[in-house]
């Protein structure tokens, strides 16, 4: 006989349980901590809530629970409307919101998004591709406490911009203006002049920027910590020596595509800024030892360094950072055709490497071998190697290394070998191509 439930439930009941008028949390817990609950939920979370009852909907929509908004995985959905609704529901109580990716949105609804949340500390407008100059000036009259703005990729950003957000944005500490291709050194010029407490500048792919902007960088914001100028083709060493003689606080340095940079550029920046941590100089093809043999003499706190095609490099440069950089993690020497083992035996038995060396790029370096990659078996905290087109290493070498280290991913290709001719027949000097050509 089947036991039946001596105290069965309805679905009326159940239906109760989060009523309005019967819910036992809602008479129970106070509402201030039904808030403090709610605060820790994500947009799709509270958007759940909102739908439960009546009551929630209230609590989920509060203000006080929009303080930080990322609408990156709605971004093809997300309107203009959506975000002027955002900014009447959330007013003062918004500190961040990411917009990253939203095409849709455009400078109507920023305008009213700047006069609703004046207390916006961080706005990211990566890629937001519709705004124009009126964005920022509006966020220049409404928005003084802004402390992060990025507008990476946005192309009609322009010298205005800059200009409007240097008079209404005293407390700016870090921007990214990245590809905006009509930025000048004239808008970066008043960006310093307004902001001096400016301690982050992304500036990648500014063709237009030369030294000038620099200058005054350097001379208006000493407090500078973080400065990418990846392709800036534009700036000479007299640019990025006024940064290092200025801002002896840098922690992060690219010079990514630099071309024009030399020596000159790593030997102020060695005597100045000893708490770098990560120097980003890839594709600057005039840097020699000379500089690099500086930086690790007095740049202790490195961490992560990108030396690719910096060809004139040879083992001496390995061989005081190996000694100069103990809390080295990250080094790539792609393209340095002047490496050898011998620069590898360096590394290997270095402080770096049995502690802190997780990453080792050596693509395309056609004098290392597999002696190499013995001397890197101490290394024991190596996670990543890259050996494309390193033509000596042999697969037995990489076999040896991942039985010393079983995790590490060995990243490299092996060209198929040219098939031998069959017996009888004489080894043909060009492709059938090459022949009808």
């Amino acid at each position: 006989m089947r036991m039946m439930n001596p105290n069965p439930i309805t679905r009326l009941e159940l239906s109760k349980v989060f009523s309005e008028d019967e819910a036992v949390i809602n008479k129970k817990v106070p509402r201030e901590l039904l808030l403090q609950v709610f605060s820790y939920l994500d947009v799709v979370s509270l958007c759940r809530c909102a739908q439960v009852s009546h009551y929630w909907h209230i609590l989920a929509l509060d203000g006080s629970n929009w303080q930080r908004i990322d609408l990156f995985n709605f971004q093809t959905d997300i309107e203009g409307r959506v975000v002027e609704n955002i900014g009447r529901r959330c007013g003062g109580f918004l500190k961040q919101l990411s917009l990253r990716g939203c095409q849709s949105v455009n400078d109507a609804a920023l305008v009213t998004f700047a006069e609703m949340c004046n207390n916006i500390e961080e706005l990211n407008l990566n890629y937001c591709k519709n705004i124009t100059d009126k964005t920022c000036t509006a966020l220049s009259r409404h928005c003084p406490r802004l402390v992060r703005l990025n507008l990476e990729s946005c192309n009609q950003i322009g010298d205005t911009s800059l200009k409007a957000l240097s008079d209404g944005c005293p407390n700016l500490e870090w921007i990214n203006v990245s590809w905006c291709e009509n930025i000048t050194q004239n808008g970066v010029d008043a960006l310093a002049h307004g902001c001096p407490k400016l301690r982050g500048f992304v500036g990648k792919g500014l063709k237009a920027l030369t030294d000038p902007a620099l200058l005054s960088l350097a001379q208006y914001c000493k407090n500078l910590q973080h400065i990418n100028l990846h392709g800036c083709s534009g700036v000479s060493d007299r640019g990025v020596v006024a940064l290092g003689e200025s801002c002896p606080h840098l922690r992060y340095l690219c010079l990514i595509n630099c071309v024009h940079l030399s020596d000159t550029s790593l030997l102020v920046v060695a005597q100045n800024c000893i708490h770098l941590e990560t120097l980003e100089v890839a594709e600057c093809s005039l840097f020699t030892d000379n500089g690099f043999q500086a930086l690790a003499r007095t740049c202790h706190m490195l961490e992560k360094i990108d030396l690719e095609d910096c060809c004139l490099i040879t083992d001496s440069t390995l061989s005081h950072l190996a000694a100069g950089c103990p809390r080295l993690e990250k080094l790539s020497l792609s393209h340095c055709e002047l490496i050898t083992d011998e620069g590898i035996r360096h590394l290997g038995v270095s402080a770096c490497s049995t502690e802190h060396l997780s990453v080792l790029e050596l693509d395309n370096c056609p004098l290392i071998t597999d002696i190499s990659l013995e001397h890197l078996l101490s290394c024991h905290n190596l996670q990543r190697i890259e050996l494309y087109d390193c033509q000596l290493i042999t697969r037995a070498g990489i076999k040896r290394l991942k039985n010393h280290l079983p995790n590490i991913k060995v990243h490299a290709y092996f060209a198929p070998q040219t098939p031998q001719p069959p017996e009888g027949r004489p080894t043909q000097r060009y492709c059938r191509c090459c022949i009808l050509l």
